[in-house]
């Protein structure tokens, strides 16, 4: 990776799981600035930690939520901290619980937090984006919002309103300079599986979803990927 001290890049729901990991690769792999988002202040200053470790990057932290739009349009960075070129938009939640059973309450929160946390950090951001030569936004959907899944039916409902999202944003910035991909990914290893009998040896490792998002942020201008699709090698894991 190239030195690129100048810019920053924005991971949310980077307090654990596939947010970690992702931000412990650009420190690893980048001169990149992080900016650190979630709701948990005392995990990512673990990640902080982690990532310190492993790079000597500028750092903050934001514990927020990202889908409460009052929360984000107060977001401030420190001053002279580089200005965003990418946004990460990892935030999300999982509802394991079918459509029948699942409250009003339930169902809004699955939207909120899987569409609105997107929405938001992208409104916050984008202008900050557009004055960038080559700037991204990743938002990490699923393989629900492709099709439907019997037993987390809002989940699936929530993402694909953030892959549609997706689309019609790629839509709207073509003409600038502002590229926009869907990362779709199936069942990956991360702390949503905590107390499943899953097997976790056969779930997407996290540290392939930042190594493709890395080889994103290294296409020419002239090239996009628009949504990418992202499975176990072995289909779907048992018994979910």
């Amino acid at each position: 990776m190239t030195s690129d001290h100048k810019h920053s890049v924005i991971i949310t729901g980077a307090s654990r799981g596939i947010g970690r990991r992702i931000a412990q690769a650009f420190a690893r792999e980048t001169d990149y600035a992080l900016v650190l988002v979630a709701r948990t202040k005392s995990d990512l200053k673990d990640t902080k930690t982690l990532c310190g470790n492993i790079g000597d990057n500028e750092i903050t932290i934001l514990p927020l939520d990202a889908s409460d739009p009052k929360s984000t349009k107060s977001i401030t960075l420190p001053d002279e901290f580089p200005t965003p070129k990418i946004i990460i938009n990892n935030a999300g939640s999982y509802l394991l619980k079918t459509l029948e059973k699942t409250s009003h309450q339930e169902f809004n929160e699955q939207i909120q937090a899987n569409l609105f946390s997107a929405v938001n950090m992208t409104n916050c951001f984008l202008d900050d984006l557009k004055q960038k030569s080559h700037s991204f936004i990743i938002n990490i959907c699923s393989v629900g919002a492709t099709e439907g899944l019997k037993d987390s039916g809002a989940y699936s409902a929530s993402k694909h309103a953030l892959l549609g999202y997706t689309r019609s944003l790629r839509q709207e910035l073509m003409e600038t300079k502002v590229g926009v991909t869907a990362i779709n990914l199936g069942q990956t290893q991360s702390t949503s599986w905590e107390g499943s009998l899953i097997d976790r040896d056969l779930l997407i490792d996290p540290d392939d979803v930042a190594k493709i998002i890395l080889n994103l942020i290294l296409l020419s201008p002239r090239t996009v990927v628009e949504e990418i699709l992202v499975k176990p090698q072995h289909g779907r894991v048992p018994p979910m």
